[in-house]
């Protein structure tokens, strides 16, 4: 049976180029990519599905068919579409229709299409169903985070819809969440906050019922087992050598913040929290992964505007409260060096904080979770089912908009000893659990299998405009 992954944003290559250093590439396509493997061990044809580049700045994605070395059964199949050049998520919605047409054009091609078509992201699932409508394939939608609350939250930060919708083109892309879901053989959450309360939204009343359950599946993401455990690892003695010049300052435990740089992952409220607290500063160092940048002091300028804004912000702190000593930019790349970052940390009883104002699951929770790193995080979220369940705490959930609530969170695992060793086994524990990989692929799995032959009710014509317009 093969499987085929709507994925047009971001991109995949054999050496997971850019993954969560770029907003087009942050855990959905490490989402994609690990069910895809984890079907195809089992014995699954898999194509992910996503756009050509011919860009001399993006050389890692030009060829037209690609694979994982030592992954049989899996494919990365770049597919045409909206020119050659690298563009932004927020620019490929005028050239969806031509991404489906073009995917329809290959497998006839090839002489067979896909048994069944998962999409992701509000772009993968307008470009599933348009594919669907020709070829009665049938797909599933996950939409990983829906456009309504983000323009929510956009605008009771201040902002005018004209200016947002210009920027992130939210018509288009709520209109095609809208078709994508309405048509899809089932949605696919995170979890049951996402699927109750994104897909409850008002925007989405008539399109979609989120208490049908024929409708939807809650599939939990996983965490990589070889990469993030805590047990010792070749690669944590190489880090340490890197790292000695911050880890040789002192023997506190760290804080560490394992997000992209961007304005509403909010490490400021983390920075300005701690540079506040002198018992932070005393019992604790601050780290902030940078990934790519090795001295943010020296490359402000070389930046690109958004990044260099937060960094500039986050500096402005630090020399302001002077705490310059203690809180350390740290460039870790890849997750095999994020994996071992965590565990060189956890031996030093050292915390994750996740400050992210709203987050739609929380991926780098679990991960930091099965390394061995107590989590401190946002309430506001995927991290409220991550951390807590059926009356057990698994970690510590805060107001992240309260600076004093932000601390109080810290405080609690750095100066109680026998909740941080309870806090730490239970995560790695449920971490182990609940969350795997090879979970998500089973429940992937039977959604496939259950839906293969399923029949969508008639989807209406529609097309996208050259502006980027979605009609009836």
């Amino acid at each position: 049976m093969k499987v085929a992954f709507f994925n047009p944003q971001g991109n995949f290559d054999p050496d997971d180029s850019y993954l969560t250093m770029h907003p087009d590439f942050g855990g959905q396509l490490i989402y994609v990519k690990e069910v895809a493997v984890r079907l195809a061990r089992m014995g699954v044809d898999v194509d992910i599905i996503t756009r050509r580049v011919v860009d001399d700045n993006w050389p890692e994605f030009s060829k037209k068919i690609d694979y994982y070395p030592g992954i049989d059964g899996v494919r990365i199949v770049r597919i045409d579409f909206g020119g050659k050049r690298f563009l932004q998520k927020e620019d490929l919605w005028p050239y969806l229709y031509e991404f489906a047409e073009n995917i329809k054009r290959f497998y006839e091609e090839e002489g067979e299409f896909p048994a069944y078509v998962t999409t992701h992201y509000g772009d993968g699932g307008i470009a599933g169903a348009i594919f669907s409508k020709v070829t009665k394939v049938p797909y599933s939608f996950t939409a990983h985070s829906l456009g309504a609350q983000k323009m929510d939250r956009l605008m009771e930060e201040g902002a005018t819809f004209e200016e947002i919708d210009k920027k992130y083109h939210f018509t288009i892309r709520i209109n095609a969440e809208r078709i994508a879901m309405k048509y899809s053989a089932c949605n696919i959450t995170n979890s049951k906050l996402e699927r109750y309360s994104q897909y409850g939204h008002p925007l989405y009343k008539g399109w979609v019922d989120p208490s049908d359950d024929n409708k939807f599946r809650v599939v939990s993401p996983g965490v990589n087992f070889d990469i993030f455990h805590p047990e010792d690892d070749p690669y944590d003695e190489a880090l340490i050598d890197r790292l000695k010049p911050i880890l040789s300052r002192n023997d506190l435990p760290f804080i560490v913040a394992s997000s992209r740089i961007d304005p509403k992952k909010n490490h400021i409220a983390l920075l300005r929290a701690y540079a506040t607290s002198k018992e932070l500063q005393r019992l604790s160092n601050l780290a902030i992964v940078t990934r790519g940048i090795d001295d943010p002091y020296g490359e402000l300028s070389h930046l690109d505007d958004v990044v260099r804004n937060v960094i500039k912000e986050l500096i402005d702190v630090v020399n302001s409260y002077n705490v310059r000593d203690k809180v350390h930019f740290v460039n870790i790349e890849g997750q095999r060096e994020l994996g071992a970052f965590y565990r060189i940390l956890a031996k030093r009883d050292s915390i994750f904080m996740l400050p992210t104002i709203h987050e739609p699951f929380g991926l780098a929770v679990i991960e930091a979770m099965a390394s061995g790193l107590p989590v401190v995080a946002t309430k506001y979220g995927g991290p409220s089912e991550i951390l807590f369940e059926n009356g057990e705490r698994y970690g510590i959930l805060i107001d992240v908009s309260n600076i004093e609530d932000v601390k109080k969170g810290l405080l609690k695992l750095l100066t109680d000893r026998e909740l941080y060793k309870s806090i730490k086994n239970k995560g790695i524990k449920r971490a182990r659990e609940k969350y795997s990989w090879e979970h998500a692929a089973d429940e992937y799995l039977d959604i496939i299998t259950s839906k293969r032959n399923w029949q969508e009710p008639v989807i209406p014509p529609y097309f996208i405009t050259g502006k980027g317009e979605l009609t009836l």
